[in-house]
């Protein structure tokens, strides 16, 4: 026996129909690119600057307090940068200390801010080019105060007051980096000593990430044209651009965005919010202290702690 089919038989669509629906789903298809594209820039974003947050504890040191930037030395110079007069003058005030440490081409760990020597000693020449002989009889701005050793910079601290200690950039990183470590270690075991490490190289960054985890750490960072420098090149603009918008991040993982004073781009508050606290440098007025966790000062003397 037949049953009757009772499915009702659409009517053919016609040219024009089956036009307008393709057209349709196209526009359907486009319409989801700039959110896939939106969702998977955002991803990308997060991924590369996400920061390492740092237990409270490890972090609480440096929270709230001012520090005397390369030591509380004096517009006049005659108390200078990184000099043991300016570390020992800032402990005495309650401030914490930062300072800069490099390597001598014999494999000193020294305190001294610039590549080259002239514009605090005088002198040509590049520093880590040069021997500590030589390095150690350099006077800093004309006083009798000359570069000291990063040893004896934390035997006058003596633990009293933190550091944060920057490395410079250097293609000898490891060793600077396992030097620098291994004295600091040293100090926080005899006296007490409390320190964090930062650099403007993610490198060094990455491998406190690696070798000593639980040490805080934090990338140092300045707007792109404050990196770049004059007449840079293509590369040296790629770099300053990512460095200054802290895309560097994925290699090292800071617990803390050290960035300059002014302006800063999204990815600095976003890392804030993520939980790395914010250091500024280099402040010129108290002002700044409403909006850092953290502040490095110079030329003048605020209260060592403003929280």
């Amino acid at each position: 026996m037949k049953t009757k089919n009772t499915k009702r038989m659409l009517p053919p669509l016609s040219p024009d129909r089956k036009r307008a629906i393709r057209a349709r789903k196209r526009r359907d298809a486009l319409r989801k690119i700039p959110f896939a594209a939106v969702t998977l820039a955002a991803g990308t974003l997060l991924y590369l600057i996400v920061p390492h947050r740092a237990p409270n504890v490890a972090v609480a040191p440096f929270i709230g307090r001012n520090f005397a930037h390369r030591g509380l030395h004096t517009p006049d110079k005659s108390i200078p940068e990184n000099s043991l007069a300016a570390f020992d003058a800032a402990c005495r005030k309650g401030y914490g200390s930062e300072l800069d440490v490099q390597l001598s081409n014999d494999g000193q760990v020294f305190v001294f801010h610039d590549d080259t020597l002239d514009r605090v000693t005088g002198t040509p020449g590049v520093a880590e080019f040069l021997p500590w002989s030589e390095l150690k009889t350099l006077r800093l701005c004309g006083t009798d105060e000359t570069i000291p050793l990063f040893e004896d910079v934390l035997r006058t601290v003596d633990g009293r007051t933190p550091l944060i200690v920057e490395l410079k950039s250097t293609e000898r990183y490891p060793e600077l980096c396992e030097k620098t470590l291994d004295l600091l270690l040293r100090s926080r075991e005899e006296t007490g000593l409390e320190f964090c490490v930062e650099s403007f190289d993610p490198r060094i960054v990455a491998w406190f990430k690696k070798n000593a985890p639980l040490i805080v750490r934090g990338q140092l960072s300045a707007p792109t044209e404050n990196l770049a420098g004059e007449n840079p090149t293509l590369l040296r603009k790629f770099q300053s651009f990512a460095c200054g918008n802290l895309l560097a991040n994925v290699l090292g993982r800071p617990n803390f965005i050290a960035y300059r004073v002014g302006p800063k781009p999204f990815p600095v508050a976003l890392c804030r919010k993520l939980g790395a606290p914010l250091v500024v440098w280099t402040s010129l007025d108290p002002k700044e202290e409403q909006t850092a966790d953290c502040v490095i000062f110079q030329f003048y003397e605020p209260s060592p702690r403003f929280r």
